[in-house]
């Protein structure tokens, strides 16, 4: 038994367009936001308007003038060649290092006045060349020879003070310029070692001989710049050599 629907008719408008339900009404295309126009068209920077700035705005910002001459308000031009070098502003007086070495590689005239100005500059150079030559030996020393010339300055410093009683005046600055410059002979004897066999007798003998140049070099500096020190030149001889000899075990073994 078939059942009947009612469907209902459909309309069509009378373009014949079945997708358009109606007259579709078309927007406007609207113009793009533009901000309101400043009332001081004088200032360019306040339009938003590239073109309207004046041609005569140009000119307002002018270009930042330099003065030819640096340092011309202070009274003249600044003339480097018045700077002192940067070595002396350092404190590193590389004449007064050359002639305090050229008085350590004579062992029998010392002369102790160039000594009276104490450094370190000096003595920081010849323990970096000890090192070196020790590095080049196959031996990393620097350490160990930066912490044993603290420890001899320490040593050196206490021993005299302590013979000297309240009447010495060595401090320990002193003893470590003094022990650093001293150390030349063994920067010589290390750097010499690398072209003679280990073991042998001659580098034992070489040995002794710049220990000995050291501790006199060494004991008569002490002896000369510090009060009371000729009554016991022989200890301090004696500590000197110790120092030395300790060094010197570095370069032999």
């Amino acid at each position: 038994m078939s059942k009947e629907f009612n469907v209902p008719p459909v309309l069509f408008p009378s373009g014949g367009n079945p997708n358009t339900a109606g007259p579709q009404q078309r927007r406007l295309p609207t113009a793009p936001f533009q901000p309101a126009r400043s009332a001081n068209a004088g200032i360019p920077f306040m339009s938003f308007d590239i073109g309207s700035s004046p041609a005569s705005s140009a000119s307002s910002f002018a270009a930042p003038q330099f003065s030819a001459v640096v340092g011309a308000g202070a009274g003249g031009s600044a003339n480097f060649d018045d700077e002192p070098p940067l070595l002396e502003e350092l404190g590193i007086n590389t004449k007064q290092i050359w002639n305090k070495t050229a008085s350590i590689l004579n062992p029998f005239r010392v002369k102790s006045d160039l000594h009276e100005d104490a450094d370190l500059s000096g003595p920081i150079l010849f323990i970096m060349a000890f090192g070196l030559f020790q590095l080049l030996a196959g031996k990393l020393h620097f350490g160990i020879i930066f912490g044993w010339t603290t420890v001899a300055s320490l040593f050196l410093y206490v021993v005299f003070n302590m013979l000297a009683g309240r009447n010495g005046n060595l401090d320990l600055y002193r003893c470590l310029s003094l022990i650093g410059y001293c150390m030349l002979p063994i920067v010589m004897l290390s750097a010499v070692s690398l072209f003679v066999p280990q073991g042998g007798v001659l580098i034992f003998g070489m040995t002794a001989v710049f220990v000995v140049w050291a501790t006199r070099v060494c004991t008569s500096l002490l002896v000369e710049l510090a009060s009371c020190g000729d009554e016991h030149r022989g200890l301090i001889a004696y500590a000197c050599f110790l120092i030395y000899t300790l060094f010197s075990l570095l370069v032999v073994f």
